[in-house]
C-alpha cells in the first residue's frame, strides 16, 4: 500500500539518547556502571514515560535508593545533557518530507516534563503534523495499544503508516498491527528507505 504517512520515533532517531554514556563522562564509568546496577533506571525512565510526574519518581526513587541521591539529582537537573545531540540528517529528512506534502508523524516514548524539556531544546520537534508522545497517552511502546490509539487519531490505515524506530520490539509491534516498518540503524538507511518508497528524491534526502 502507498505510504500515506511516515512516523518517526524520536530518542535515537532524531535526537541521541545514551544515558550510560551522559554518566560515563560525569561520574566515570566504574560509578555509572554501579549505578545502572543499583537501580532500573530504564524501568523507572519507562514510568515518566507512562505519564507519572518526573520530579515524584526521582523524589521516589532517591526515597529507596538514599546512596544515589546526587546521581538520581543528576538525572533530572540534567536530562537535557542525556538528550542529545539532535540527528541532524534525520532532522533533515523530516523536513524534506514535509516540503514535499507528506504528512509526518511522532510516535516516542516520553514523558510529559521531559517533553517539554526537549521542545525548548529541539524547537524541530514542533514541526510533526501529530504529535503521539506516550506521557500524554498513558500508555508505551510496544505496547500495542499506542499504536492502535495512533490510528485511530490520525485515520489513516496501518498499512498506510511507515514507521522508523530503533527498537526491534517497537518494529514487531507496529508491524504486527500491519504497519510498514524500518528499524532505524542510522539516517543514511533512513533515507534510502524513503527514496525507495518514492517519498523522497536522492537529491532531496541528503
Amino acid at each position: 500500500m502507498t505510504v500515506k504517512a511516515v512516523v518517526f520515533d524520536i530518542g535515537n532517531v532524531l535526537i541521541e539518547w545514551q544515558p550510560e554514556r551522559f554518566f560515563d563522562q560525569a561520574i566515570g564509568v566504574d560509578r555509572r556502571q554501579a549505578f545502572f546496577d543499583a537501580i532500573d533506571l530504564h524501568g523507572m525512565n519507562d514510568r515518566v514515560d507512562r505519564g507519572e510526574t518526573f520530579r515524584d519518581v526521582i523524589d521516589e526513587t532517591i526515597g529507596t535508593h538514599p546512596d544515589w541521591a546526587d546521581e538520581l539529582t543528576m538525572w533530572h537537573d540534567r536530562w537535557i545533557n542525556m538528550a542529545g545531540p539532535a540527528i541532524d540528517h534525520s532532522v533533515r529528512l523530516l523536513r524534506a518530507l514535509r516540503r514535499a506534502g507528506h504528512p509526518v508523524f511522532a510516535l516516542s516514548n516520553f514523558g510529559i516534563q521531559t517533553f517539554d524539556i526537549g521542545l525548548r531544546e529541539y524547537p524541530f520537534l514542533e514541526e510533526f503534523d501529530k504529535r503521539y508522545i506516550s506521557g500524554h497517552m498513558g500508555v508505551i511502546k510496544p505496547d500495542s495499544a499506542i499504536y492502535e490509539m495512533a490510528e485511530q487519531d490520525c485515520g489513516i490505515a496501518p498499512a498506510g503508516l511507515l514507521f522508523a524506530d530503533d527498537r526491534h520490539d517497537n518494529i514487531t509491534a507496529a508491524a504486527a498491527r500491519g504497519w510498514q516498518t524500518h528499524l532505524f540503524e542510522g539516517s543514511e538507511g533512513w533515507a534510502a528507505r524513503l527514496v525507495a518508497e518514492g517519498l523522497l528524491t536522492p537529491e532531496t534526502a541528503q
